[in-house]
């Protein structure tokens, strides 16, 4: 930081707002170091480039985490246009104007700019090659920002959960309210990433000049069907939990198999690493009154 920014909070406009993690990220305690500025879909409109213009011209923000998108992914299928319109041109809208205002952007991107087919953690700069919509979509405006921006960091993220919106734990929970048993899908391997841990570490981040792309999620890896036991356990549901292959489960867009990613920027950086997802978890059923 600056000497000037030192003495004053930190100025952080964060598109998406509502979303699951915007909405973390403007309600999450900093003890005074920040300024949140939380945008949402009224406030703006990230497919219109005269207004992501006039909106952050007037607000003047430091840094801008944009964690607005189109997250659908099975319905970005049957509609590649409203996706790519979000987020390819909306990123690129972003990054226009946070370069012509000089503040730093941090963009939220995903595991699905991968095939999927690694067996080894994927790291930031290993080849691209999404396989839907969706990812297609996320790889454009990581594009868009690396060609349009020059103090730029992207956030790859993965199997995100937390306390705002609709999320796998949650899901989890509802279900097994009530049912005896569920079926989950075992032959997927990704890390959680729980939105409190992802939004402090990209609080850090933007404090630093350490511009570039990142892989951030909680440490440790599991399939779906094991996050989904572990939530039983931290819950004290007595929900029984029973694996099924990703071919007994089809849905339009294809799920990685494997979307592991290691994160080597952070240790290169020495970043602060997000802890293990199983004590994220249970940070997060403590936090929510779910734990028993």
């Amino acid at each position: 930081m600056t000497g000037s920014q030192e003495q004053r909070k930190l100025k952080v406009a964060v598109t998406g707002a509502n979303g699951q993690l915007g909405r973390e990220l403007v309600m999450l305690e900093t003890g005074g170091k920040f300024e949140m500025i939380g945008l949402d879909r009224t406030a703006l409109d990230i497919t219109d480039l005269e207004q992501c213009r006039r909106v952050f011209a007037l607000l003047r923000p430091d840094a801008i985490i944009h964690c607005a998108a189109y997250t659908a992914v099975d319905q970005a299928e049957a509609e590649p246009d409203e996706a790519f319109r979000i987020n390819a041109a909306g990123t690129r809208n972003v990054a226009v104007a946070a370069r012509e205002i000089g503040a730093k952007l941090c963009a939220v991107s995903t595991d699905y700019v991968f095939d999927g087919t690694g067996t080894a953690p994927y790291k930031e700069y290993d080849r691209t090659n999404p396989q839907t919509v969706y990812g297609q979509s996320k790889l454009a405006g990581e594009q868009a920002v690396i060609s349009l921006h020059d103090r730029y960091f992207i956030v790859r993220t993965s199997w995100v959960f937390g306390g705002y919106g609709n999320n796998f734990v949650k899901t989890m929970l509802k279900l097994a309210s009530d049912r005896d048993q569920l079926t989950v899908v075992a032959d997927q391997w990704g890390s959680p990433t729980y939105t409190r841990d992802l939004a402090l570490f990209m609080l850090e981040l933007i404090q630093t000049d350490f511009y570039g792309i990142y892989h951030a999620s909680n440490s440790g890896i599991c399939s779906w069907y094991e996050f989904a036991q572990a939530i039983m356990e931290e819950s004290g549901s007595r929900t029984r939990i029973e694996p099924c292959t990703t071919a007994e489960f089809p849905r339009p867009a294809p799920r990685p198999h494997y979307s592991v990613m290691d994160h080597s920027a952070i240790r290169s950086n020495s970043l602060t690493p997000l802890q293990p997802w199983r004590d994220a978890l249970k940070h997060y059923l403590l936090n929510t009154g779910t734990k028993k």
